[in-house]
């Protein structure tokens, strides 16, 4: 049987045939864990979908949790997936091949002063800054704060990249700096780089140098 996110669920539609399917809403993810994990014990044989990558701010914390607390954890197997930082990398051209961080948005979890300082350690300690969950719907001010705050530690000038929906239909690429970045339209499908203090743009590429000898 399958169980995961109604969006998610969605875009792999061809490989649920024939499968049993437990569909489930935003912010249910405690309960999909357990429910994944009930029928695990009960003998099914049971797939999870996550977005990306299951263990980067995907579904393997909540079902390795639940397994834990059922005391099932040997179950449990993740599979990796590829997460939306380097989806984007690989459309924007090279600005992770230096050392960076990965820093949500979404305050639904984490409360923003928590945000705000793990975004003004990362921009102190010149890493490259892979932005998720930049704006929602009832969310709109954070990636504002956020450039704010790393205006205080990097030049306008920046290159930020902007990636909506990588990998899927009506993918969109930008290549701005931190100067232009709020011109473009954000979501949560869309993911944020930028760049450190070394990194510049190339023919609408963005490339991180790592320190070779040329």
């Amino acid at each position: 049987m399958v169980v995961g996110y109604r969006t998610y669920l969605e875009q792999i539609v061809p490989l649920l045939e024939g499968k049993e399917v437990v569909r489930a809403g935003m912010r249910a993810e405690v309960a999909r864990a357990r429910e994944a994990v009930s029928r695990a014990r009960s003998g099914r044989r049971v797939a999870v979908v996550s977005g990306g990558d299951p263990g980067v701010y995907g579904m393997a914390g909540p079902v390795l949790e639940a397994a834990r607390e059922a005391g099932v954890i040997d179950l449990v197997t993740v599979v990796p997936g590829v997460t939306a930082a380097t989806a984007a990398a690989a459309l924007l051209g090279a600005p992770l091949v230096h050392d960076f961080a990965v820093i949500s948005l979404s305050d639904l979890l984490t409360p923003w002063e928590v945000i705000a300082a793990r975004l003004e350690a990362a921009a102190a300690a010149d890493f490259v800054i892979v932005i998720y969950n930049p704006a929602s719907s009832r969310r709109d001010w954070q990636l504002v704060r956020a450039r704010e705050i790393l205006l205080r530690r990097r030049s306008p000038a920046t290159p930020v990249g902007i990636v909506r929906h990588a990998g899927r239909e009506n993918e969109e690429t930008v290549v701005t700096d931190l100067a232009g970045m709020l011109a473009y339209p954000v979501d949560m499908g869309t993911t944020v780089i930028v760049g450190n203090s070394r990194t510049y743009a190339a023919q609408g590429r963005m490339i991180t140098p790592r320190g070779y000898r040329w």
